[in-house]
């Protein structure tokens, strides 16, 4: 399944150790970026989900890591979302510089009630919002298979 989706972003000096290269943890907030970004193109962003009382927390994470980012580096992160599932959904990521796969990962997500944090399905047009994203657009630019793993 290829990603249709991506923005960019650049390493941050706050996002490196000593060494210049960047801290685990700084993958995560990209992902968020992309997810944050994704929904804002294709369903009205965030807020339209917390406007209708929606929350979103991340219920699981994973990233594998292959090659490290670096201070000032021009990077591009994919997401798509998939495995829609009553009151859950799966976002998939890849972070790449010049084509070169620097990482990729996966987060859960629980759909709740903003004020009993109870569960709640994905709204029809949010479902349809993903649905058309995933199968309405042509691919990302150079969007081709990699050799392992995921496909952009």
């Amino acid at each position: 399944m290829p990603f249709h989706f991506s923005t960019e972003v650049i390493v941050r000096f706050a996002e490196t150790d000593a060494a210049g290269i960047a801290h685990h943890s700084a993958y995560l907030v990209w992902f968020e970026a992309a997810r944050v970004a994704y929904l804002a193109e294709h369903a009205g962003g965030y807020q339209a989900l917390r406007d209708q009382g929606i929350e979103s927390p991340v219920v699981e994470i994973n990233v594998r890591y292959f090659s490290p980012a670096r201070f000032d580096d021009k990077l591009r992160v994919y997401a798509r979302i998939f495995d829609i599932r009553g009151a859950r959904f799966r976002c998939q990521y890849l972070v790449e510089r010049d084509g070169e796969r620097l990482a990729e990962g996966s987060s859960l997500h629980a759909l709740v009630d903003s004020s009993t944090f109870r569960p709640t399905r994905m709204p029809t047009w949010l479902r349809e919002a993903i649905r058309k994203a995933e199968s309405n657009h042509s691919p990302s630019e150079g969007a081709l298979p990699n050799q392992k793993g995921l496909k952009r």
